[in-house]
């Protein structure tokens, strides 16, 4: 238990650590030394767990997915709406948010695979789940209008990027919805929607940022408890051996955070892309 624990703790700070770089520099750009100099791990703990730049970049990409959560309950379109202003505020406050959306948006033009189809399936199954419950008209295509809502999205993210640095996206993607949603939606459940969202986002992100610094405490203190007994426990095999205990010359779990072998590194091959992943 205790190296799973400090594996995932590893895992995080390179991931975490990553996605700052990702975000300052874009895929290209982006050092693997300069992430290993922000996560203050080893080559070889980086290595251990991912085994190029690009499959650190694909797992950001996959993190972002859950900076929004599509609330089952209610309204299917108003958790929809939610969604979509939450990956917003996330943009203005998540560097992993940020750093997805460089990546899909790099990878379109690197050659990589289509990177929004996870975000346009959920709004589809959202759309879907509002025809059943008699939000959605009866006319609409869920996939159709879900591809315009995410390429909407899109642009609409791009361009407030460009004007204000993403400082007015949230009422940008409040008039997208007001926009959208007459032709989607039944005329009597649109005076119900709040196109600005009905969630405290950043009461919401206080929470989860709070939650995050427990977990990562509790990691922390277990990783510690670990290196304790582990010293311990090689104190007393010394004392029973006349006192001639042995110093180990490594703390990490076997296979993380050894030294790099000579001649490895991050492979990247030519013409390497960033991989699917997130809504921009």
């Amino acid at each position: 238990m205790a190296k799973q624990a400090r594996a995932v703790q590893t895992w995080r700070s390179i991931v975490d650590a990553a996605a700052s770089v990702f975000d300052d520099y874009g895929y290209e750009r982006a050092a693997i030394s300069e992430i290993l100099r922000r996560a203050k791990v080893t080559k070889g703990a980086l290595y251990f767990h991912f085994a190029s730049k690009e499959a650190i970049a694909q797992a950001i990409m996959d993190e972002q997915t859950s900076t929004v959560d599509f609330a089952q309950e209610g309204s299917p379109l108003q958790s929809l709406v939610d969604g979509g202003q939450q990956f917003a505020f996330a943009l203005r406050h998540n560097s992993m948010a940020r750093a997805g959306t460089r990546l899909s948006i790099e990878g379109v033009f690197l050659g990589g695979p289509h990177p929004w189809g996870d975000w346009i399936d959920a709004t589809a199954r959202m759309l879907e789940l509002g025809k059943e419950r008699g939000e959605v008209l009866p006319h609409v295509d869920p996939m159709i209008s879900a591809k315009v809502i995410v390429a909407s999205f899109t642009g609409i993210q791009l361009i407030s990027e460009a004007d204000s640095g993403r400082a007015d996206l949230r009422e940008q993607v409040a008039e997208m919805w007001r926009h959208i949603l007459p032709s989607i939606a039944n005329p009597g459940v649109i005076a119900h929607i709040k196109p600005e969202g009905r969630v405290d986002l950043a009461a919401q992100a206080r929470e989860k940022a709070e939650q995050a610094e427990r977990e990562a405490r509790e990691i922390a203190a277990a990783a510690e408890a670990a290196r304790g007994a582990a010293a311990a426990g090689r104190n007393s095999g010394g004392a029973h051996r006349g006192g001639g205990a042995a110093r180990s010359t490594r703390d990490q779990p076997e296979g993380e955070g050894a030294d790099e072998p000579a001649g490895a590194g991050v492979t990247e091959p030519a013409g390497a892309g960033v991989t699917a992943g997130g809504l921009v």
